[in-house]
């Protein structure tokens, strides 16, 4: 009965009538539960049952569909989930964590007890992702899947932008504002994406979700000159999520990247999300909307629970839990430019001895600019032409053990066309 709960509320209070037009009979709410029972939360629970327990709410008799929106990959959500899922109940739920680790096992439960899990609201909010990827696009083999997927990273990252303030300053700001998670790593650190990322790619290739195969690296490290010189470029940089089908396994990455400015992602603003699709005979489509919030996220919760209603019943994850799977990870071995940041000591040689260690690797540059600087170290960038992730790797380790370079160089991503 938080944001999002409250959300539902408000929707099947308020368009009660269209609701049953649309499904073909009346949904209403039998039974709520939550922490607090006396709480305000702007609408109207008088008429509905309460549980101070969720699974005593999944077991209601007078509940036909559980709706999961508590949030954590344990715990109370998952115990109500597995519980209402065990009695044949469908599930509705808006939980990412809890589905990018047990999504394999609770699709079994489910599968095996007849009962629809669905869960439109865990990626993107209201932008209807999964079900594009489980229906309008089954006749597709989906070769690639990206997007932006957190909105307060990308809050912060056009906030930085805009106001030319550093990290710091727009991360208090976002705090201030409420949207970042209780534990801000969950956001800034990219685990909150890189969950999202997790499902659409086990829904995308066939396989059991695979969290741990994603690779994350969060904003934490991205500098309002980083922003400003990225834009010197023609780029802005997004925390940029990409999981792809290659002869080596399944590439899985969440990471700050850089995208042209004039792309469809270059052009993203504040919290709002986008999930590209790429599929053999579709080619490209992009989806774009509020990433998070009451209404978009409680629009995607209704829009599953009006499927069921319309008797609506495919596999959680597109295809029988029994067929699909274990990912088979692949280290990132897709070749793409990458942008480099170093502070070089002013010093006769400094720049040549890093071109050469680059050389030596196998990595050309495409081209390289020196800022004015009033200190002794020299901030240099360089933007390289496509390369492998390990060879650039190595290259930034003999970059480091030259002495020239002071302290790590920042590397990020460009996007891969």
């Amino acid at each position: 009965m938080g944001t999002v709960g409250t959300g539902v509320i408000r929707i099947v209070q308020d368009s009660a009538d269209l609701l049953a037009a649309r499904t073909g009979r009346p949904i209403a709410i039998s039974a709520v539960s939550a922490r607090t029972r006396n709480k305000d939360r702007g609408v109207d629970l008088t008429a509905y049952g309460w549980e101070d327990d969720p699974v005593a709410l999944a077991k209601r008799g007078d509940v036909d569909v559980f709706v999961e929106v508590v949030g954590g990959s344990d715990g109370p959500a998952k115990a109500a989930t597995e519980a209402a899922l065990a009695a044949g109940k469908p599930v509705v739920t808006a939980n990412k964590a809890m589905l990018a680790i047990h999504g394999q096992a609770l699709a079994e439960l489910a599968e095996a007890n007849g009962a629809p899990l669905r869960f439109e609201a865990a990626v993107a909010g209201g932008i209807p992702c999964i079900k594009a990827l489980t229906e309008g696009l089954a006749g597709n083999n989906i070769t690639r899947v990206s997007g932006v997927m957190n909105g307060t990273c990308n809050y912060i990252l056009t906030r930085m932008e805009n106001s030319g303030l550093p990290y710091e300053d727009i991360f208090k700001e976002a705090d201030a504002l409420g949207y970042l998670e209780a534990d801000p790593n969950l956001d800034v650190g990219g685990i909150d994406a890189g969950h999202k990322l997790a499902i659409l790619s086990a829904i995308a290739f066939g396989t059991q979700v695979d969290f741990e195969g994603v690779q994350l690296q969060g904003i934490q490290e991205v500098s309002i000159d980083d922003i400003r010189r990225a834009g010197d470029m023609g780029y802005r940089i997004k925390l940029l999520g990409e999981a792809r089908r290659t002869d080596a396994g399944i590439e899985q990455s969440m990471r700050p990247t850089l995208v042209p400015a004039t792309s469809p992602l270059g052009q993203l603003e504040g919290g709002t999300n986008m999930v590209v699709i790429e599929g053999d005979a579709v080619g490209q489509i992009v989806l774009r909307g509020a990433g998070a919030g009451e209404g978009p996220t409680a629009s995607a919760v209704m829009g599953d629970v009006a499927d069921i209603a319309r008797g609506l019943h495919i596999p959680p994850f597109g295809q029988p839990a029994a067929s699909l799977a274990p990912a088979t990870r692949a280290a990132a071995v897709t070749e793409c430019a990458h942008y480099l940041r170093l502070a070089l000591r002013d010093e006769p040689g400094a720049l040549a001895r890093v071109a050469t260690v680059l050389g030596q690797a196998g990595i050309s540059i495409d081209r390289m600019r020196q800022y004015d600087h009033p200190g002794t170290d020299a901030p240099v960038l360089i933007v390289t032409h496509p390369c492998a992730p390990a060879a650039l790797a190595a290259a930034l380790e003999g970059v480091t053990a030259t002495g020239v370079v002071s302290g790590a160089p920042v590397a990020l991503q460009i996007q891969t066309p």
